[in-house]
């Protein structure tokens, strides 16, 4: 997907291999120190929208540095809202960092199967290293049976959510409340000067990723494999009812005042000044948002994470992904060296220091695995396995995605139809 997902800062779904209790990387530290002929100093490019973020990916370089003497990690903070083309442009160009930040599956500007498939990038033939990958989403990192990247970590995609604002107005929401269920109680939050979500629907992003998540319970719920029919052409996306369903209740929504006023023509900037001036009591992001949020208020703000909610008669699942990678190029005149990098990213150790920075979920989590407090309101989701990969991650292009957000902006402005939005996708998808 794009960058909305590290604005706040985009599938496994991990938490299924965590309800598996069953990846556990042993060894996959790499050698205590990396030896060779070859450059002992490799660049780590990504892009970074916030001091969390830098931290969280420059503290993999020092680590690594750390437990490989000799060795150095360059880290380059790209500019993060045209990080995806210029990555994607510098890899396509001969010209890409050793190491750098990419998206798992297909479909993005720096998606690591098309870049695979082109022969831009380093293979890692280490065999620990395609062992350790999470089973369930293996295809994210993996073309012709080849290994081309690792995941940073595992996100939840839902509602980041202050569940004590909430409670203050006589609003009660939590992880089995139906989509109908918060349609009800919109009123009274608007009757106390607030609105249950807060959504930018001027970016497409932010829009894709709201309808993603309904379709996650109204589309994948049933059909985790809806993806592979649509590109056999067994399936169209119009011809979908549980895609129908998911626009139409963003519709609901708005007709209900659960969105915030002006919600078609917003920015970001009316989610954190929502959030911020308590306005609004969630809006729909990647878990890792809510750590960034808690740790800029100083621990004086309490949110949590719940799942973007099914509609009556249907199950609520819970969105997870592990699309955020590293990936190495294929020019690099350091393999041995990247690749190593690489295995240390995808180690127990390498998972949590990511994780601890920036509030994910380590791929190497077992059953076991202590989460952190926001995750407490979805552990029974995650226990449970009632979770679903983001669905975008292998779609064919990234037209299809970016003309989602738009369409929904269109639906909430009335411009466009949910007939006309679902055609559109059928047609980008070709």
């Amino acid at each position: 997907m794009t960058q909305q997902r590290r604005t706040w800062t985009r599938v496994v779904p991990l938490a299924a291999t965590v309800a598996a209790g069953a990846l556990v990387l042993a060894g996959c530290s790499g050698s205590a120190t990396a030896t060779g002929p070859e450059p002992q100093t490799i660049s780590f490019a990504f892009g970074a929208t916030n001091d969390q973020d830098k931290v969280a990916y420059s503290s993999l370089a020092t680590a690594y540095e750390k437990a490989h003497k000799g060795v150095t990690v360059t880290p380059q903070n790209l500019p993060a809202q045209s990080y995806p083309t210029a990555i994607a442009t510098r890899v396509q160009g001969g010209n890409a960092p050793d190491t750098f930040q990419s998206e798992g599956g297909t479909g993005q500007s720096y998606s690591i199967i098309p870049f695979a498939k082109a022969g831009l990038l380093l293979q890692l033939t280490d065999p620990a290293i395609s062992a350790a990958l999470p089973p369930s989403q293996k295809e994210l990192w993996t073309y012709n049976g080849k290994t081309y990247g690792v995941p940073l970590g595992t996100n939840a995609n839902g509602v980041i959510y202050s569940d004590e604002l909430a409670k203050s107005i006589g609003v009660n929401i939590d992880a089995s409340t139906s989509l109908d269920g918060i349609i009800a109680q919109c009123a009274a939050a608007r009757a106390k000067g607030k609105t249950v979500y807060g959504l930018a629907g001027a970016t497409a992003a932010n829009n894709a990723f709201l309808a993603l998540g309904l379709a996650t319970s109204t589309v994948y719920g049933h059909d985790k494999n809806w993806n592979e029919k649509r590109n056999a052409g067994k399936t169209t996306f119009a011809g979908t009812q549980g895609w129908v369903d998911a626009l139409t209740e963003i519709k609901k929504l708005n007709a209900a005042g659960c969105f915030q006023d002006g919600a078609a023509g917003a920015g970001f900037d009316a989610l954190t000044n929502g959030a911020s001036q308590g306005k609004i009591l969630g809006f729909f992001a990647p878990s890792n948002a809510a750590k960034e949020i808690m740790d800029a208020a100083g621990g004086h703000v309490k949110l949590v994470i719940l799942p973007i909610a099914a509609p009556d008669g249907t199950k609520t699942y819970l969105s997870v992904s592990a699309d955020q990678s590293v990936s190495a190029s294929a020019k690099t005149k350091s393999p041995k060296l990247t690749q190593d990098f690489l295995k240390y990213v995808l180690s127990k150790d390498g998972q949590e220091t990511y994780a601890k920075a920036v509030g994910t979920i380590p791929v190497t989590a077992t059953a076991s695995t202590t989460l952190l407090p926001q995750f407490d309101t979805v552990k029974d989701l995650i226990s449970s396995g009632t979770v679903r990969g983001f669905p975008s991650t292998d779609w064919t292009k990234a037209k299809v995605y970016n003309d989602l957000g738009n369409g929904v902006q269109g639906i909430l402005t009335g411009q466009m139809t949910v007939k006309q939005v679902l055609e559109q996708m059928d047609a980008d998808w070709g």
